[in-house]
This record gives C-alpha cells, sequence and structure tokens, in this order.
C-alpha cells in the first residue's frame, strides 16, 4: 500500500481478508475533513458494540482536520490507514477490506449516531436468515424525518425516469412511480429491497469473497448501488430493517471536499448505466436515459448558479421595476424605455456594486438597514451623475421617483422576507431564520456539562442560541448558576414540550440520555421543524445537519475596540442626533396629545451612568407610581438623547435606588442595545459584560440600524 500509514494491521488471507483470530464484526468508517462527525460517530460506536466482538477500521483520505491525530489520541484501538491523497470512497472502502477479519463487515460513513442495538439486531437478523447477504436499517435525518436513500430500487431505464423528471416525488405512493426510493411502502415494515445506503450497511464476509471488492471506478457515488445490484446477481437477498435506526447528517464529507459533489454524482450514474445496462436495453432507451441523466444534471447545475446569483438578480428586478414605475408616472407611458436602456444599465450597475460593497450578496443578504444605506448612497452617485453627465441626464425627476421605489422594494423584499422567517410557519425558510434570530433552544444532559455549555452559548454573543430550558436528572431541581432556567425531567413528554415550548434546537450534551432514547425523540418529533444536535466531549463543538457550531469562549482582553476611538465616537454622536432629533420632531404631535387631551405629565427617573453618577430623566406618565409600560412613553428620553445624557444604542439603564448593587458599565445607558434586545432580566453581570464589550468591538452605524429595527419589531 504505497502511500499510506497503516497501524495494527493484519495479514491478508482468503480474498484479502484475514482469516485468523476473526471478530464477529469489522467495522469500516472511511473519513475525509470530518474530524467532528468521526469523534461522534466513533463514541457511538462504542457504545453499541460493549458487548460485541469487534474491530474498528479508520480510512482517512488525507484529512487536514486533524481527524488522523484525534483517532491516534483519543481511539488507540481503532485500526488507523492514514492516506496521502484523497482516493475516493470505493478505493478507501477496499483498503479495510484487506485487513478486516470479522465474519460480518459494516460500512458505516462517519457522519452517523448509532443506536445502542443496531449492530446487535442486525446481526441477529442475519444469523436468522442465512439467505440474507446484507441488510440496512432505519435512517433518519437531522430532523427526525426517513432518509429516503435508506432503501431503493436498482435504476433501470424506467426507474431512474421517473426519478429524473420528478414523477416519484409527485406520485410517491405509486407502485409505478415511486419504486426508486420504495415510498409506497411501509416505512416500519422489514422488507427485501434491491440495495440499501452505502452510509451505513452490513455485509457478510462470504457475500464479500462471493462478490468481490466494491468498483475503484466509482470515485464518491454509485459504488453502493453497483455492489447492492452484483450481490443479488450472485444469488444473495438484501433486507431493509427498520426495527433499528440510526441518524445520518447526509453530506458532511462531500461538503467539506474541493470537488463539485453534484456532478460526481451525476457521472456515477452514466457509468452505472454504461455497466450495467449497455447490451441489456435497445440502444434508445439507453440513450434516452443518458441524455435525461444529462439533462437533470444540466438543471441541478442551474439550479445551484441561480441560488449563488439569486439576491442580486432579486434586486435586479426590484430596479427595473422602480424605473419602470418612475417612466409611468412621469410620462404616463412606457414607450421611452428604450431611450432609458443606457441609462438602466448604468445605474443599475451602480446601485448594484453599492449593494456589494455593504456585504449585501455574502454575510449580510437580509440587512434592511444595510440595504437601505447602500440604495441610499447609489441613488446619491446617481442624482450626481445626471447634473455632471449630459449624455445621461434625461430626467432628474425618473431618477427621483426611480430612487424612491427602489428604497422601498429593496429593504422591503428583505423586511418582507425576515418577517416571514420569523413567524417560523414556512419551512424552506429555516436557513434564513437560524441565520437571523436566535433559535429557542432546549438542551439535555448531565448537570455539569449542561452548566458549561449553557455558560459557553450565552457568554458566545454570536452563537445564535437562546437557551429557554434544560433537560436535567430526577433529582435535580434547578441548575446552581442559571436559577431562572426552567429544568424538566427527563420522563417527561419531550416531544409535547418541544412544541408547547416552540423549541427549534435540541441539543444532546452528555450521557444522561442513551442513543436509543435520543433516536426515539428525534423520530417522534418529525414534522415539528425542529433540528437535533449533539455536543462533543469538550463541549467545544456542537453537531447538526452536517455543520459544526464552534462555542468556545471569546477571547475579551486586548481587543482594538471601535468605540475607544475618537473618530467612532463622533459618528455615534452625529447618527444620535440625526435619529433623535427627527423622532422629537415627527413625535410633537403625540406629545401635545398626551399632553393636552389624555393629561400626561413629565415623571422623574434617576438611573445611573457609565461613571456611576445619577442621571435625571424624564417620562411620560398619568401618575408618579404608574410604572412606563408603551413605547410612547418614553418618548422624552429622546430629549436625554439630544442633549447627551443617554445614547440611542448602549447599555443598561439601571435605576439610581439600585446603584448599591450596580455593577460597572462600559457604555453610556441607552433606549435600547444588545443587554434590552436579550432580556436583561434574565442575563448574569458577566454576560451584560459580554454584548457591552461585543457592541463596543463591533460597532458602526449599521449595527445600531439593526438594533433599532429588531427593537422595533419586538415590539
Amino acid at each position: 500500500m504505497d502511500g499510506v500509514e497503516v497501524k495494527n494491521s493484519q495479514p491478508s488471507g482468503k480474498a484479502g481478508i484475514n482469516t485468523t483470530n476473526e471478530p464477529l464484526l469489522s467495522i469500516i468508517l472511511v473519513s475525509f475533513n470530518v474530524k467532528n462527525f468521526l469523534e461522534q460517530a466513533l463514541r457511538s460506536i462504542q457504545k453499541a458494540t460493549g458487548q460485541l466482538s469487534c474491530e474498528v477500521i479508520v480510512v482517512d483520505n488525507a484529512s487536514q482536520d486533524g481527524s488522523v491525530e484525534l483517532v491516534r489520541s483519543k481511539f488507540p484501538e481503532v485500526q488507523l490507514i492514514a492516506n496521502d491523497t484523497n482516493r475516493g470512497f470505493a478505493r478507501a472502502n477496499n483498503q479495510a477490506f484487506r485487513i478486516a477479519r470479522g465474519k460480518f463487515i459494516a460500512l458505516v460513513n462517519p457522519d452517523v449516531l448509532v443506536q445502542e442495538d443496531t449492530f446487535q439486531t442486525l446481526l441477529d437478523f442475519l444469523r436468522s436468515h442465512p439467505e440474507a447477504g446484507m441488510v440496512g436499517c432505519k435512517i433518519l435525518n437531522p430532523d427526525g424525518t426517513l432518509q429516503l436513500a435508506c432503501r431503493r430500487s436498482i435504476p433501470t431505464p424506467w426507474v431512474a425516469f421517473t426519478k429524473l423528471i420528478g414523477l416519484s416525488y409527485l406520485f410517491p405512493k405509486s407502485k409505478i412511480f415511486g419504486r426508486y426510493n420504495l415510498t409506497y411502502l411501509d416505512a416500519d415494515a422489514i422488507t427485501e429491497v434491491e440495495a440499501v445506503s452505502g452510509s451505513f450497511m452490513i455485509v457478510r464476509r462470504k457475500v464479500v469473497e462471493d462478490v468481490g471488492y466494491l468498483d475503484d471506478a466509482f470515485f464518491l457515488y454509485g459504488e453502493d448501488l453497483d455492489w447492492c445490484y452484483r450481490i443479488r446477481k450472485k444469488g444473495w437477498k438484501i433486507y431493509y430493517v427498520p426495527t433499528t435506526k440510526i441518524i445520518h447528517y447526509k453530506g458532511a464529507s462531500s461538503q467539506k471536499g474541493g470537488f463539485d459533489s453534484l456532478l460526481l454524482f451525476y457521472q456515477a450514474m452514466l457509468l452505472f448505466v454504461r455497466k450495467h445496462f449497455r447490451g441489456r436495453y435497445l440502444f434508445f432507451t439507453q440513450w434516452f436515459l443518458v441524455a435525461g441523466i444529462a439533462i437533470r444534471g444540466f438543471f441541478s447545475l442551474l439550479r445551484r448558479l441561480l441560488q449563488r446569483w439569486a439576491y442580486p438578480l432579486v434586486d435586479l428586478a426590484a430596479l427595473n421595476v422602480s424605473l419602470l414605475i418612475a417612466l409611468m408616472l412621469r410620462f404616463g407611458t412606457l414607450k421611452y424605455f428604450n431611450d432609458y436602456l443606457v441609462v438602466d444599465i448604468l445605474y443599475s450597475s451602480i446601485w448594484l456594486m453599492c449593494l456589494y460593497f455593504f456585504d449585501l450578496y455574502e454575510h449580510q443578504p437580509f440587512s434592511v438597514s444595510r440595504a437601505a444605506t447602500a440604495v441610499t448612497m447609489g441613488w446619491m452617485i446617481n442624482s450626481c451623475l445626471t447634473f455632471f453627465v449630459n449624455q445621461i441626464a434625461f430626467s432628474r425627476i425618473v431618477v427621483f421617483i426611480a430612487g424612491i421605489m427602489a428604497l422601498s422594494l429593496i429593504p422591503g423584499w428583505r423586511l418582507g422576507l425576515r418577517l416571514l422567517a420569523q413567524s417560523g410557519k414556512f419551512r424552506f425558510l429555516n436557513l434564513i431564520r437560524s441565520s437571523l434570530f436566535r433559535r429557542r433552544t432546549l438542551i439535555v444532559g448531565s448537570p455539569h456539562k449542561v452548566a458549561g455549555l449553557v455558560r459557553r452559548l450565552r457568554e458566545r454573543v454570536d452563537a445564535g442560541y437562546e437557551v429557554v430550558g434544560v433537560v436535567l436528572s430526577p433529582e435535580v431541581e434547578a441548575l446552581a448558576d442559571y436559577p431562572t432556567i426552567p429544568v424538566y425531567k427527563p420522563q417527561q413528554n419531550l416531544s409535547w414540550l418541544i412544541q408547547n415550548e416552540r423549541i427549534k434546537e435540541v441539543i444532546f450534551s452528555a450521557d444522561e440520555f442513551n442513543y436509543e432514547r435520543i433516536l426515539e425523540l428525534v423520530a417522534d418529533c418529525k414534522g415539528l421543524n425542529v433540528d437535533f444536535k449533539m455536543a462533543a466531549g469538550d463541549l467545544e463543538v456542537i453537531i447538526g445537519k452536517s455543520a459544526i457550531d464552534y462555542v468556545d469562549d471569546i477571547p475579551l482582553v486586548d481587543i482594538d475596540y471601535r468605540l475607544s476611538h475618537a473618530p467612532y465616537r463622533l459618528l455615534k454622536r452625529g447618527f444620535d442626533l440625526v435619529i433623535a432629533s427627527l423622532v422629537t420632531v415627527f413625535s410633537f404631535p403625540l406629545v401635545a396629545y398626551l399632553w393636552f387631551i389624555r393629561g400626561y405629565h413629565l415623571k422623574q427617573w434617576a438611573i445611573i451612568s457609565e461613571k456611576g453618577i445619577p442621571i435625571d430623566l424624564r417620562v411620560l406618565s398619568k401618575s408618579t407610581t404608574q410604572s412606563v409600560h408603551h413605547w410612547y412613553e418614553k418618548i422624552p428620553l429622546f430629549w436625554a438623547v439630544i442633549s447627551g445624557k443617554l445614547t440611542l444604542v448602549g447599555g443598561e439603564m439601571i435605576p439610581a435606588e439600585k446603584s448599591g448593587q450596580c455593577r460597572t458599565l462600559h457604555l453610556k445607558p441607552g433606549i435600547t442595545g444588545l443587554v434590552h434586545l436579550h432580556g436583561s432580566d434574565k442575563l448574569l453581570d458577566s454576560e451584560k459584560d459580554k454584548y457591552e464589550l461585543y457592541y463596543m468591538k463591533n460597532y458602526s452605524p449599521f449595527f445600531d440600524l439593526e438594533i433599532l429595527l429588531k427593537t422595533i419589531v419586538k415590539g
């Protein structure tokens, strides 16, 4: 084996498989840049094979993320083959076949979680069914839904055709159209099938000796279908056994790879068709199938391109709609549109460049404030062009109206999408929702590990998690450091709890729940729009949906805070004056109504400044004892912003009577801020400090605008 390192390898026997001192089961995992998934998979395998005689072999395809070092340090009992190049899935498995010694061999993807009884259940089935050469089990997606690829038919021309043109999707219960993933069958019934998923399959060693290894011609996809096809041709049967289940975080390795997984998938389909159906069907049928695969591949690639360029295309459409509306309002007709074509191209290009430079096409695609600012800047540039470049100075009124419309449409569609995502009613907007809003999170585990994970999640300002409850062992009544977080018991109906509390993330952090219980809960919650994740043993990473969230502590020393520099402080002061002055002017009729008609008066309120000195403020109130309940009662606070006592976005406003127990403030008190948004009464002082320091480090006027908008949306 040139170019590889083999640890604890054994001499090979018949068909390349060792026959001396053979264990009952050999488990093979092929890894490529999925270190954290691999660790979780190996831990679940350890628990599932406690009483079994087995060996585990990991073949690493030249990972660059420390996977090899992980196996060496944390799993010394695992046999490791470290390749110096990425040899693909089939060739890597074949390397492991040559040293595997088990009577049965399991191929397991590194991005799976195995239930405690999975191996034992499937081995018992193979022993009681001597005609069975291979078995697979029920495979769940991370959200609890069935992963359709866990039971399949061989893609004959007709089966592949129904899949390619979407008939299998439109008619899943039809025996004619639903054969590709056998969607017309009961998902909980043991069934003989033509193929199971290569992400988890157990095969007899006799089958490997009889049929041979995986075909090296398949690099990443298709090798499992090809192997299943050859196994059935030799007379062996393949069974789908749903009495046990696993979770598969599909696509982890392919997403980490530098190759186009979609292209590899369709290449594998073409290879399969040419290998097995070339002389079996008429030339026209083969040609039709090949053409269908090519067309499907083209449209899949086109869809990817459209997804990448979707936001610029929507903005370009909004700009052109704005121009059309402007022309209609100015001239009452669209007959001059061709005359404005050059203007349209130039002005649209400038607007799109402004949107790009404000990071709306990479990291902040749904920022309403950035979109409004970018459109305003583009509008100013285009307006200047109408004055200084006579060749395009067609009509300043058209430019003005088009700018007004663009300022409405471009931030408007982003705001509308944010509101739809926030409602949680549309599953396809989940990714947008998770990137914009804090996810209501339930953590399950032992008190020590849960407390550590809660601390990291709450102190990590940009993690996006809102911990609304924890599930602890029955004897624990409260989480010591976080007494305000509700504690639930494992015996409670967690699926009901998840639905009732509108939980969007469930994180398992320790061994309080075994994997069988975890998978049962995942299956019970399918359709509830919940993501299930696993925290690694060191609590530094959270694994879910082929993605890794790093939640280690943020160092908060020796950081260059923007608000420590005079230009940023001057910029913030100018922003405060402009917004507070506008609010004061436009709210004057409302203040007059409250004062003269409703009988409100100014009530004194004293808070502590960032220097620890009491500040006198005024709010509108009907009595001296009544608390401030409504937003309009806080309008006089904008007067304090103009005078410099407050800021629009800042630190917590602590009443003067609590000065004795007041923490040191890093920011001038603000009408709103990160602490306000996340509930000052729910945060520890250390967490409030983290929010204020995070704000000081990342300050910008756009950040202030976003916080103000979130405050308005939140109510």
